[in-house]
């Protein structure tokens, strides 16, 4: 199994087009201002990005290539981590498509991770995955956005096949805390597999940056999730505001440390040197006890359980 870092670094915001940072998050983010971000962080010791196929549409992995060729080019130590996305309908050597697509965008020959990012016909898929492993393209193997019994059946099928599945990728934060997650990452420790956690920021909802006087762009699809909630979660954000005051760090790395001290690896997304630097002090803080909790029961209190459209219902606590 590989060992994974305490914090990964995620690239969503770094595509353009569809699904890109434009769309998706309302700003737009250059290339070289990219690239500096990506020196940063691994100068402070950021070890694995996180991309996918669907990220700008290929965008994402291409920006990436260019960073993790300089990276490697020096002799740094850089693990990929990309997800497929799945069609309703599987299809014969749809994963291998996939994958090499992913690859060849990426100028690498091997994903360390390579994800299913919905539980799409999941058998059929784990076994393409494990051929794949096989001859030597993908490391390790995980799931996306899957339930407990989806997990279940991917690392089965993926053990008759010789293998077994490494990790699991769900959304995950103080207003994402739901039974369903709990009991999944309570799975993943007792079977010596890595949770990540995504969106532990909420897309800049939990960063303090934003919040009711400062709203998101309007017509971003992040304005349109969470503006509506900003008023709503403002004691949450000042909350975060006061703690991050307490440590001498930034609000957002008051949620990476709660991620973390649920025993997950957050996927934190980076698009400017500042923003590494910040995250290098939440990878390493330990909150108190009572503030762990006074945090969570805030965030319980507003009766907001965040979901993305492409996830299964969730289930309250």
């Amino acid at each position: 199994m590989i060992d994974f870092p305490a914090c990964a670094v995620g690239t969503w915001a770094w595509g353009r087009g569809m699904l890109g940072s434009k769309m998706i998050f309302g700003q737009k983010n250059d290339s070289e201002t990219l690239r500096q971000t990506f020196r940063t962080a691994c100068d402070l010791g950021f070890t694995l990005w996180d991309t996918a196929e669907v990220y700008g549409m290929g965008e994402s992995e291409k920006i990436l290539s260019r960073c993790v060729a300089e990276a490697r080019a020096e002799g740094r130590n850089i693990m990929i981590s990309t997800k497929h996305m799945p069609k309703k309908k599987y299809t014969d050597g749809s994963v291998r498509e996939a994958l090499e697509g992913s690859l060849s965008r990426m100028g690498i020959d091997c994903a360390d991770i390579y994800w299913l990012h919905l539980p799409n016909n999941t058998e059929q898929n784990m076994r393409e995955f494990a051929q794949l492993m096989r001859e030597g393209k993908i490391r390790a193997a995980g799931v996306s956005n899957h339930e407990p019994e989806q997990i279940k059946l991917a690392d089965r099928v993926l053990r008759e096949e010789g293998f077994e599945l490494a990790a699991v990728q769900n959304h995950f934060s103080l207003i994402r805390n739901d039974a369903e997650q709990q009991r999944i990452i309570e799975w993943c420790h007792e079977n010596n597999k890595t949770y990540f956690s995504y969106m532990v920021l909420e897309q800049g909802t939990l960063g303090g940056k934003y919040d009711d006087e400062h709203k998101f762009p309007v017509m971003s699809l992040r304005g349109i999730e969470y503006n509506g909630k900003l008023k709503k979660l403002r004691p949450l954000i000042d909350m975060l505001r006061e703690l991050g005051k307490k440590y001498g760090v930034a609000p957002a790395q008051i949620s990476v440390a709660w991620a973390v001290s649920k025993g997950t690896v957050p996927i934190v997304g980076l698009t400017k040197p500042k923003y590494a630097e910040e995250l290098a002090g939440g990878a390493v803080l330990k909150l108190a006890d009572d503030e762990i909790s006074q945090l969570e029961r805030l965030a319980d209190s507003f009766g907001i359980v965040s979901k993305g459209v492409w996830e299964p219902k969730v289930e309250r606590k």
